[in-house]
């Protein structure tokens, strides 16, 4: 068969990078993974970096691993996608050539005393009491790290990209990106999914010129074409048209199927997040904006519980030696196994209720919150504790839903769950325990990667449009009904104990902070 069917979805993590192809009913083919080793470097504590040509080198890997397993796939392939980690920024010169290593997404340092925004906006911002907003905002950018303690290197910059902009120059020869993937600290308007106008506010907060910036591309449509070098390094056909995707949650969103506003999607990935597909501008929180979707003219609304599911993988590394050697053993996953440890506790671990806060926030949580688990008594075990874990972080979902909810006047009645944590059948039921709502997983674990391949069927038209496409390639795998004694007991403990906990205990933390300076 020599029609073009196939469609190719490049998939960069933080972990690793995936090349995965996908037909138009949206099965999974053929796949290959490359792992960073590292996932980054650390030259201080905080930070995360990465030698850009990683990334590249890996894409390289997994695109010739893939052709070598499926030569037969390689010319049924219509078009290819990119989906990549958020809001990772690197500095290239005008050959495209980095400048530095690239700051990650998780990259905590932060730039203090620069200059508040003054005039007119600096007074708008003081009469709604966003002062403090603002100003947090100036010091997470990682631009202004850059041109403060760098200024050799911003001078010296062409372009600065977003890792998909950077994987999409050594693609296609140009500098471009697409709107899906605009998440970060950059001068971009969100409501109206473009370059911000020249009177807006995030000009005077960051340090660009609008030269520095690439051309950006909606979703489905063509961002260029796999040019003959890049050919040649990952085996891709030249000429093959790179369609325009989104950022790895965008993708997540539509690749669980959830393109209506009463499906909420889940991601129980490092960052855990609850995300809605909406057609109007929605804030979550004041001047945090909605993400473009991986739909044009669409907005993903989301909120994050930020490093999530870290906190499941910090309890297998410090508690789950007896899992992990047991698993190594048996031939059973390491998963099973930790089900297994959460299914001998009785839900509500018996009291043990932990708030999942371990990095501050702006608002909810604030820039003093951390980490708390209250309840402890001599029944305890590890076991409650990782139960407390999977509830707890269910919980502060569940309160992101309510408060998307109450912003958008939606309700949601259904949630769909991808990432690694949806790989737990505890995890599942335990979500739609606490939500109180039917929970599905989709019928594959690479949502990311599909929700790329769905942009790819819509630009080069093996689909006629997005609709057409969530619906003839996402497919529900297994559904979790709700055990309604379970969610009674969940409903008290959450309003009654869990709500009421960051509220009673911010003073200490304002105080800790206040006599130790942590958090900053």
């Amino acid at each position: 068969m020599n029609e073009k069917d196939l469609v190719l979805a490049i998939d960069n993590g933080t972990q690793s990078l995936k090349a995965l192809i996908f037909d138009s009913e949206g099965q999974l083919l053929a796949k290959e993974t490359v792992v960073f080793t590292p996932a980054y470097f650390s030259k201080q504590p905080g930070w995360a970096e990465q030698d850009p040509e990683v990334f590249w080198q890996a894409l390289c890997r997994a695109c010739q691993g893939l052709w070598r397993q499926n030569a037969g796939l390689r010319e049924r392939i219509a078009a290819a996608a990119l989906t990549s980690q958020r809001a990772t920024v690197i500095n290239v010169d005008s050959d495209g050539q980095p400048l530095r290593p690239a700051m990650l997404w998780l990259d905590q340092r932060k730039t203090y005393g620069l200059p508040p925004v003054g005039g007119l906006w600096g007074l708008l911002f003081k009469l709604a009491g966003l002062t403090k907003t603002v100003a947090y905002l100036q010091a997470e950018a990682e631009a202004n790290w850059i041109r403060t303690y760098q200024p050799d290197v911003w001078q010296k910059t062409h372009k600065y990209l977003l890792l998909s902009g950077y994987l999409t120059w050594r693609l296609v020869g140009k500098f471009v990106d697409s709107i899906g993937c605009q998440v970060g600290y950059m001068p971009f308007d969100y409501k109206r999914q473009r370059w911000s106008s020249s009177w807006d506010w995030k000009w005077r907060v960051l340090p660009f010129d609008p030269v520095l910036l690439p051309e950006l591309v909606a979703p489905g449509e063509i961002l260029g074409a796999i040019t003959e070098p890049a050919a040649r390094q990952t085996g891709m056909p030249a000429g093959l048209p790179l369609v325009a995707a989104a950022a790895d949650k965008a993708c997540e969103v539509i690749g669980s199927g959830s393109l209506t506003s009463d499906t909420g999607c889940l991601s129980y990935g490092t960052t855990a997040t609850i995300n809605v597909t909406h057609q109007k501008y929605v804030e979550p929180v004041a001047l945090l904006p909605p993400y473009p979707s991986a739909v044009p003219g669409f907005y993903t609304v989301e909120v994050q519980v930020y490093r999530g599911y870290w906190m499941v993988d910090w309890f297998k590394r410090q508690f789950g030696y007896p899992e992990r050697e047991e698993a190594a053993r048996s031939g059973l996953t390491p998963e099973a196994l930790f089900d297994r440890l959460v299914s001998a506790v009785e839900p509500g671990s018996m009291g043990l209720i932990l708030q999942p806060y371990w990095t501050p926030g702006l608002k909810m949580p604030g820039p003093e919150a951390k980490g708390a688990v209250i309840g402890f008594g001599d029944v305890h075990t590890r076991a409650h504790l990782y139960r407390s874990i999977l509830e707890g972080l269910a919980y502060a979902l569940r309160e992101g839903k309510e408060r998307i909810e109450k912003r958008s006047r939606t309700p949601i009645t259904s949630l769909r769950v991808s990432g690694g944590g949806s790989q737990s059948r505890q995890a599942m039921q335990i979500t739609a325990d606490i939500f109180g709502l039917p929970t599905a997983r989709p019928h594959i674990y690479e949502t990311s990667g599909l929700g790329a391949a769905i942009d790819a069927a819509v630009g080069t038209g093996l689909h006629a449009d997005f609709k057409t496409a969530v619906a003839a390639m996402t497919h529900v795998g297994e559904v979790y009904e709700p055990d309604q004694k379970n969610h009674r007991l969940y409903d008290q403990l959450y309003h009654d104990v869990y709500r009421r906990m960051y509220k009673r205990l911010k003073p200490l933390y304002e105080r800790i902070r206040k006599i130790t300076g942590y958090p900053k």
